[in-house]
């Protein structure tokens, strides 16, 4: 028997596998679920255009700002405690978010469910590493997880759909409930604690200092996207970088660091983070682009406009699935760069999609994009965890998540407002409303004579048609810039098949010395 022969993992382990991925998916599905309730949103609750950004936004920012914060924290003070803590919080915030009455209530709810799904997900991934110690059964178990955060992105904007078709928009923030309600009775029986051995304490001026660097640089995005290179974005963008520069010196220099920043020296660590996170700014713009189309150029309803997603929805869950096995054959580096080669060859064809029948092939580029961010998304966290000391996995797993959802944050904010620029000098003196976005075009054509309504909203979807197709463009160029640096600084890394068998062998050589002494 091998030296380094880990345990097999039981029934009850699996069992409290899938009771983790339950809320990996909801948290994701949180992030994608509104993108189809957002005209119902605008004409029940009358937001701004910032507003609205915001409501979509919110919880994919506060969760990203408080992930490195509460990673640290779960090694600390315990990651099942500090899950349990975040599954009550999302539950409450969900049912605020569900029942709003008011734009600003409506953010902050979903800003709450942020701060508890920061709490919920560094702890799911850290404590599979914990759960399962034998390596390929440890890679298949993070493989199930990515599928679990590819599902939850995928399916959101088809949940959304079902329960528009029957419900009202706030049955999709009301569906954490039953979720973090089995986290709740059924994670204290199914996974076991875990804290650091030597757990420092969680120093008040490192947090303070991450969320004053990454604040002013989220509101920073988000001004200079509604009102371009001004003074206000630009001067809070530069606050962001001093901050983050105060607080990457402060780590250098911290007894107990809230993150070591050290870890990032490391080829692997870092290289997969910045090929992970352009994947996630890409997707995260396109996506919501996509699901705009569908609902308001080609005028599906809600629940056709998720059947349409359904089919991508699968082949990214396949491919998740699947990659983990590639991988011990194939060095990790070509299958995250095929991946990423085919999603660029997908937004390439959405650059050729028009207003006027557009369809057929908006949804096969989406179905050949897609699926191509699935090795990513199924390798990095395997990786990012890998190339950090256990006792600070729950760190490295938050960073790992950071970069997702700041990703997919940044692609909404980023890749939305091309379109947005794009959309508005295309519709330039069509009016205030009708010149902003194309909802507010089609609710002015609709008070209109019918030749001149339909003219305008003609028009108008034309014009976010060229906004889809810039942005596209641009995904393109970070989907293959994403191929490059794979190639460039994850190549060294072995097949995992590979690397286990080094393992084995030099176990069983280090078993045969000690047996002939």
């Amino acid at each position: 028997m091998p030296l380094d022969a880990s345990p097999r993992a039981t029934a009850r382990t699996w069992t409290g596998l899938a009771v983790l991925m339950a809320p990996t998916v909801l948290l994701f599905l949180a992030m994608t679920v509104l993108f189809l309730a957002t005209p119902y949103i605008a004409a029940d609750l009358g937001p701004t255009g910032g507003q609205l950004l915001w409501i979509n936004d919110v919880y994919g920012f506060v969760m990203a700002g408080f992930l490195v914060t509460m990673g640290t924290l779960g090694d600390r003070v315990g990651r099942r405690r500090l899950l349990l803590a975040g599954a009550a919080v999302f539950a409450l915030a969900s049912v605020g978010a569900a029942y709003a009455p008011s734009p600003e209530i409506l953010i902050a709810a979903r800003a709450l469910m942020g701060l508890g799904a920061a709490a919920i997900m560094p702890a799911t991934l850290s404590l599979i590493t914990v759960m399962f110690t034998d390596p390929r059964q440890r890679g298949t178990a993070i493989g199930l997880w990515a599928a679990s955060v590819s599902a939850g992105v995928a399916l959101g904007p088809l949940v959304g759909g079902l329960l528009l078709e029957s419900l009202w928009w706030g049955a999709a923030m009301l569906i954490g409930v039953p979720v973090m309600a089995l986290v709740l009775v059924a994670v204290p029986f199914l996974v076991p604690e875990y804290r650091a051995p030597v757990a420092g304490r969680l120093e008040p001026l490192s947090v303070l200092l991450s969320l004053a660097a990454l604040l002013p640089f989220v509101y920073g995005v988000k001004k200079l996207a509604e009102e371009g290179w001004e003074a206000l974005p630009l001067t809070a963008l530069a606050a962001g970088a001093v901050f983050g520069v105060l607080f990457v010196r402060r780590q250098l220099r911290a007894a107990d660091p809230l993150l070591d920043v050290r870890l990032f020296a490391n080829r692997v660590f870092s290289g997969s983070l910045v090929v992970f996170l352009l994947a996630a700014v890409g997707i995260g713009g396109v996506y919501l682009l996509f699901t705009q189309y569908l609902q308001l150029v080609a005028e599906q309803s809600p629940l056709r406009a998720g059947l349409w997603i359904l089919p991508a929805a699968v082949l990214l869950v396949i491919v998740s699935t699947v990659t983990p096995a590639i991988a011990r054959r194939v060095r990790p580096a070509y299958v995250i760069a095929a991946g990423m080669a085919l999603s660029a060859a997908g937004y390439l064809m959405l650059t050729g999609v028009d207003a006027a029948g557009g369809l057929p092939l908006l949804v096969a580029a989406f179905y050949v994009l897609y699926p191509g961010v699935a090795p990513a998304m199924a390798l990095v966290p395997g990786l990012v965890v890998g190339a950090a000391p256990p006792e600070k996995a729950g760190a490295a797993s938050a960073v790992n998540t950071t970069a997702s959802d700041l990703g997919t944050s940044l692609g909404v904010a980023l890749l939305g407002s091309v379109g947005t620029l794009v959309y508005r000098a295309r519709m330039e003196g069509a009016g205030e409303e009708a010149g902003r976005t194309l909802p507010g075009a089609l609710e002015t054509a609709a008070g209109l004579p019918q030749e001149a309504g339909a003219a305008l909203a003609e028009s108008a979807r034309a014009a976010f048609t060229d906004g889809l197709n810039t942005a596209a463009w641009a995904a393109a160029a970070l989907a293959v810039l994403g191929a490059v640096l794979a190639l460039a600084l994850l190549r060294r890394v072995p097949a995992t098949g590979a690397a286990e068998a080094a393992g084995t062998a030099a176990a069983e050589s280090a078993e045969k010395e000690a047996a002939g002494r």
